[in-house]
């Protein structure tokens, strides 16, 4: 199976397509939003998850509803696509990716994306064979920024549909 995990942002947003079979990255990016909508119309991938905000009680900026309001459209862009038997878009919360990763609310970035690092194999060049180099690229490579979050929420929602299946 395939999930489009996207991890939204007010003016811009990342996404990966995620094999859950291989846990191989069949598709990245960031883009700006108008033109990562499209993207996502006509991607190819059997479920959507998208990265979900939460309230904390603290005072929010016009950017966090930004965000909200493009969250929005990239469900719907996503439901109304027509596949047979298509499931509608999902949402997932950043603490769910922390304890799935991290096993930890107090999970930073950094420690998310090397939990994330830790579950690939060391095939690629450089100091860090896992993301590789251009010449010897390993199986993350050419994952950066915001692509790190986007990876989280996949490989989260992949581990919770395994979990629930069995």
């Amino acid at each position: 199976m395939k999930i489009l995990a996207i991890d939204p942002g007010s003016a811009e947003s990342a996404w990966v397509v995620f094999e859950t079979s291989t846990s191989e990255i069949v598709g990245k990016g960031k883009r700006p939003n108008g033109f990562a909508l499209q993207i996502f119309e006509r991607v190819d991938a059997d479920r959507c998850v998208i990265e979900m905000i939460a309230s904390y009680g603290m005072a929010v900026g016009a950017s966090v509803f930004d965000t909200c309001v493009w969250i929005g459209r990239f469900a719907e862009a996503w439901d109304r696509r027509e596949f047979d038997g298509e499931l509608p878009a999902e949402f997932l919360f950043r603490k769910d990716v922390k304890l799935c990763l991290c096993g930890s609310m107090r999970a930073k970035d950094a420690n998310i994306r090397q939990a994330i690092i830790d579950r690939y194999p060391a095939s690629g060049g450089g100091k860090n064979p896992q993301v590789g180099t251009k010449k010897d690229p390993g199986p993350l490579y050419g994952v950066k920024a915001d692509i790190w979050a986007a990876l989280g929420v996949a490989i989260t929602a992949s581990e919770l549909i395994e979990g629930a299946t069995r």
